[in-house]
């Protein structure tokens, strides 16, 4: 499909910035969501449920950067 080298490059390029970027917003929009509701159904626990959704909301912005220095190795 992609016969030129520099093209499929630049394709795959595309793709990881999109995808690095998307999914892990869309992530952590719904791990806030989802952290929030149970929030508002139990709100003694809400500092165990904030802790935890800090630290889920860390791991999926880490893949994000993990997607970034992808592209900047295929740049």
């Amino acid at each position: 499909m992609f016969t030129d080298p520099e093209v499929a490059r630049l394709v795959v390029t595309v793709v990881a910035i999109v995808g690095g970027t998307c999914v892990p917003a869309a992530a952590i929009a719904w791990i806030g969501g989802k952290g929030l509701e149970a929030i508002g159904r139990n709100p003694e626990a809400a500092s165990k449920v904030q802790t935890a959704m800090v630290l889920a909301i860390a791991f999926a912005e880490a893949i994000a950067i993990y997607a970034l220095v992808v592209v900047f190795t295929l740049k």
